[in-house]
């Protein structure tokens, strides 16, 4: 019997769970490193003598250099499989962990945590991941993969960051340090079922722009002129603005409250534990609902977050409670982000074209870091930085309806994504 086209698309459903465990896994470990970091900030100064700006500034980089690597290895990815890409990753994680408590000037911090950790992180995250496994998904999975896989990096914020925070009071923040490489060393095994680039990937019925065969140039080409994924550029460039700001300097917000470090270690795995669920959510909503409108929403709560919290009274009970709110959007906006760019160009070069909107976010991310270590020197404190992230939320919340996206295809019971 002569087998049907589609029976030779992709792998047997079975094999679809090692590779989004492992991806799912390995996020964990890299977002959980990266998003811990800001609990570091207060114990580095104390032991360096830099001041917080000169801090924010390196992990500043660090959030840049974490999205301007996106796109360089999904290209890499994309075009000769991701298994390198992600053992070369946890190789430069491991060093930048390893090598921080070495170092002592703001150009030490910036080479470690700006630049080899993050780029290793980098390395480990989102397009690499979210583009290795949809390409072997069917259409109609992709954005719940992508949801499961983002869930996984928001349960490293989850794990992380009261793990960082005991190992600093009991040991110090060198300790953290080299605990967070030796947690590193776990991404390498996890490279191993995600080493192969798969040669052909189920189309989407709702993919407007992909064509077979298209080289990887041209493809920019097509997307560099579409107005919709400009569109997705904007919101995600507001969006990292917001969660780089917040993971870097809200402890510091929480200390000038005059609360522990206790609540901002919680107040980060409560973001990390709301967000598994967020994610989740996310990545079933998108199969069913236009997923310009889901992100449209999300970016318009975190506006109106930020407003309740600031007229509220600075008490632990807040800061849970703003956390647990945020927490619901933090990167949720990654799973239907990823989808869109999947609907527009088809997964083919998922990793390169998702790795640029990355590269928008981080360098928002860059902003949003940087700037709350200004505010908070020049200021003392970070009350224009909570009014310019309301208004960049916005901006993204109406930067998202327009773009183009088809009514979610109907599969199986299912919405192709």
């Amino acid at each position: 019997m002569t087998p049907t086209p589609t029976a030779s698309l992709g792998p047997k459903p079975a094999s679809y769970w090692p590779l989004l465990l492992a991806a799912t896994a390995m996020l964990m470990i890299t977002m959980g490193i990266r998003q811990s970091q800001g609990l570091l900030i207060k114990p580095i100064g104390r032991s360096t003598g830099l001041g917080i700006a000169e801090i924010s500034f390196a992990l500043a980089i660090g959030q840049f250099v974490w999205g301007a690597v996106q796109p360089v290895f999904g290209a890499l990815a994309d075009q000769r499989g991701p298994g390198r890409v992600l053992v070369f990753g946890g190789v430069l994680l491991i060093a930048g962990m390893a090598l921080t408590p070495l170092v002592s000037s703001q150009w030490g911090l910036i080479v470690t945590l700006g630049l080899l950790g993050a780029a290793g992180a980098g390395a480990g995250s989102f397009s690499i991941l979210i583009g290795a496994t949809a390409q072997r998904l069917p259409a109609e999975k992709r954005s719940m993969a992508a949801g499961v896989i983002n869930a996984g990096g928001s349960m490293g914020q989850f794990v992380f960051a009261p793990l960082v925070q005991a190992v600093i009071a009991a040991a110090g923040w060198m300790a953290a340090m080299w605990t967070l490489a030796a947690a590193a060393v776990a991404t390498l095994p996890l490279a191993w079922p995600l080493r192969r680039r798969a040669e052909t990937a189920t189309p989407s019925a709702s993919t407007f722009n992909a064509a077979p065969g298209i080289g990887l140039r041209e493809q920019l080409r097509i997307a560099l002129r579409d107005r919709s994924y400009w569109m997705l550029h904007l919101g995600f460039f507001t969006c990292g603005f917001h969660i780089a700001f917040l993971v870097t300097h809200l402890p510091g917000e929480i200390a000038l409250c005059g609360l522990s470090d206790n609540v901002s270690a919680m107040a980060l795995a409560l973001i990390g534990l709301f967000n598994v669920a967020g994610s989740l959510a996310a990545g079933w909503l998108g199969q069913r609902y236009r997923m310009k409108h889901l992100l449209a929403l999300m970016y318009a709560s975190r506006a109106a977050m930020i407003a309740i919290y600031l007229i509220s009274p600075p008490t632990p009970l807040t800061f849970y409670l703003f956390a647990a709110g945020l927490g619901v959007t933090w990167l949720a906006t990654v799973p239907p982000t990823a989808g869109l760019v999947g609907k527009l160009f088809g997964p083919r070069y998922l990793g390169t074209l998702f790795g640029l909107t990355l590269l928008s976010h981080q360098i928002g991310g860059f902003f949003g870091a940087w700037l709350g270590g200004v505010a908070m020197a020049k200021f003392g404190d970070y009350t224009w930085m909570w009014y310019a992230d309301i208004a960049l939320a916005l901006i993204a919340a109406l930067a998202n309806l327009p773009i183009r996206e088809a009514r979610p295809v109907r599969v199986g019971g299912l919405a192709a994504a």
